[in-house]
């Protein structure tokens, strides 16, 4: 997709097109969207800016200097990061699990980036892709506890959904307005089903399930499921002949056993969160 459309315009396309798509789908449903605006309108722009304007204008531009695994372990923070977030801003405690799941998913990561090879993280050089990366993970655990903090729990999460995506679709398509780079006069075959898989799978079902989980587990618990992307990553190269080594699928094998633990029952019940 990125061959025929520049970073912005493929993320304010993208989102856009996930935003029709849920709109429809909340017509035919029936949602009240207007009058949720008008009560919650701040809120759905404020998530809109922080998780889908911000974090994907930042990995985008991340990605044109960063190394794809430096990357991908910047991002496997995540659930560290929004673990501590979610404890300071919504007592959301993360008991005995999540701390030693954490380590043990993180570490799978880390090996699945590396092969196996850990010394080779340790020869990593910090380029100014590393610091956007940084920003679009902060971002990201900013939005996974806004999100329950700020989503009101009593709307359906597809209506939901659909204006914080749309509300961060509207944003990227005026910053995609002041790029110079032309749009393609015809669009490949190739960009095309690309853009169908990124919207619906990436952006569509991909939200829609984020947000479900996010309301229903909590936002650190929620956030652990980040460090399965490298994972699918891996086995989803299978497609494309590339296979897996031993040690890569040792790593994955590591991730599920640290998802797992934390998935161990509590015996005492999460708090509800604090309403903004």
């Amino acid at each position: 997709m990125l061959a025929d459309f520049s970073p912005q315009w493929s993320a304010a396309i993208r989102f856009s097109l996930a935003a029709l798509i849920l709109w429809g789908f909340a017509a035919w449903q029936k949602a009240p969207l207007f009058t949720l605006t008008k009560t919650y309108g701040w809120r759905y722009l404020a998530l809109g800016l922080i998780g889908i304007s911000g974090l994907n204008l930042l990995f985008f531009f991340a990605m044109q200097t960063a190394r794809a695994d430096t990357a991908a372990l910047i991002m496997a923070t995540n659930p560290l990061l929004t673990t501590f977030l979610a404890w300071v801003l919504l007592r959301e405690h993360p008991g005995w699990q999540r701390l030693a799941a954490l380590p043990i998913a993180l570490l799978g990561v880390a090996v699945v980036i590396s092969e196996g090879n850990l010394t080779q993280l340790l020869k990593v050089q910090i380029v100014t892709g590393d610091w956007l990366m940084l920003a679009a993970n902060v971002c990201w655990a900013f939005y996974n506890v806004l999100n329950r903090l700020l989503l009101p729990r009593n709307i359906h999460s597809t209506f939901n959904t659909t204006l914080v995506v749309t509300a961060g679709a509207l944003v990227l398509l005026v910053i995609a307005l002041f790029d110079p780079s032309p749009l393609p006069a015809h669009l490949s075959l190739a960009s095309g089903l690309a853009m169908l898989g990124l919207v619906l799978g990436g952006t569509v079902f991909a939200y829609l399930f984020w947000n479900l989980g996010i309301a229903r587990l909590g936002a650190g618990r929620t956030a652990l499921f980040m460090n399965l992307v490298p994972v699918f990553a891996m086995l989803t190269a299978i497609t494309l002949g590339t296979y897996p080594t031993a040690m890569q699928l040792l790593g994955g094998a590591i991730v599920f056993s640290g998802l797992l633990i934390s998935m161990i029952p509590n015996r005492k019940p999460a708090p509800p969160p604090r309403r903004a």
